[in-house]
């Protein structure tokens, strides 16, 4: 007798081929727009399915998690993150939790780079005179930026996508600085060229450009916080590719205004969607919507990674990307 295919419910569209793949190997419920679920849509979705897709914008905290039904064995995330999702509820429950890493790594690194240089080169503000028809040609001391060669580079995170940025960061002639928390094998510091340093307070107060590149748990929320922020240089960058909790939005702006911070590229934000308006004033901040992935491999190499992970589980394997609380 054929084996009862797994019910799997997806929360957002997600590429063709990948929706097409999910199709031949389970029963799978799709979204007809790409409208995001709702809570309650989310939490009917747990109570009647074997695994859940949901997104990195899905919450999926620990009262949904304890309205999910019997049937719900794995949450298999559709993005490298998982702080969208109460991991430590989801396992008291015997529900896996399992995430798509290292396929944004280079993605997001490319997108670093492109904020460092945007901020420091000012290629908004020319794009900006170009499209308004306000530019009269060359002049010696117009659109002056700074150049990124020969800058200290401080990259808060040393993670796949951290490494990935050194990389990029030592090919444009910048000097590599580096906090986490854990230090790397000495291996990977001297094929990175990278210095390494304890203290994050005496890291930041020493660098041109600051590249946040970890997490958001619990101990990194606001890490970059208005007393650290204010033991930068004024001429100092910083740029987040990765989660908008990590940065006091705030204290950032304020600092922006009052010339205490040269620049900022953010594409992403503390509070979702809901960007700090006076951030939109600011000529000195390129602000990005959450691009740092958005391209079609890596959208599709995440939804590879979710079929992989859905059907080890079915296998009765366990999915190679499963996420434990030890590792947050």
């Amino acid at each position: 007798m054929p084996k009862e295919r797994l019910s799997v419910v997806v929360t957002r569209r997600l590429p063709a081929e990948v929706e097409t793949r999910l199709s031949e190997l389970f029963d799978v419920r799709l979204r007809d727009s790409d409208a995001a679920m709702s809570r309650a849509e989310i939490v009917e979705a747990m109570k009647s399915a074997d695994v859940l897709v949901p997104t990195i914008t899905d919450t999926v905290d620990a009262a949904m998690i304890g309205q999910a039904g019997d049937r719900l064995k794995l949450i298999a995330n559709y993005g490298a993150g998982v702080d969208n999702i109460d991991v430590s509820t989801a396992r008291q429950r015997g529900i896996l939790v399992s995430n798509t890493p290292g396929v944004l790594t280079d993605d997001t690194a490319d997108m670093t780079m492109a904020l460092i240089l945007a901020v420091t080169r000012r290629i908004p503000e020319g794009m900006a005179a170009m499209q308004g028809d306000d530019w009269d040609g060359w002049a010696p001391n117009a659109f002056l930026g700074g150049r990124v060669g020969g800058r200290r580079l401080g990259i808060l995170g040393m993670g796949r996508i951290g490494q990935a940025v050194a990389r990029r960061a030592a090919a444009f002639g910048m000097q590599v600085h580096y906090h986490n928390r854990r230090r790397l094998r000495p291996e990977i510091e001297q094929e990175l060229d990278a210095s390494y340093w304890e203290s994050l307070d005496q890291m930041v107060a020493r660098m041109d450009v600051l590249s946040i590149n970890c997490p958001h748990t619990p101990s990194t929320f606001h890490l970059m916080n208005a007393r650290r922020l204010k033991l930068m240089k004024p001429e100092a960058v910083i740029v987040n590719t990765s989660r908008g909790e990590v940065l006091d939005e705030n204290a950032l702006t304020r600092m922006l205004r009052a010339g205490e911070l040269a620049a900022a590229g953010l594409d992403v934000y503390e509070h979702g969607t809901k960007v700090n308006p006076r951030l939109r004033e600011l000529p000195n901040v390129v602000l990005l919507p959450h691009m740092g992935s958005a391209t079609r491999e890596s959208r599709v190499e995440m939804g590879e990674k979710v079929i992989i992970n859905i059907k080890t589980f079915d296998d009765g394997h366990r999915p190679p990307d499963q996420v434990v609380p030890s590792m947050l």
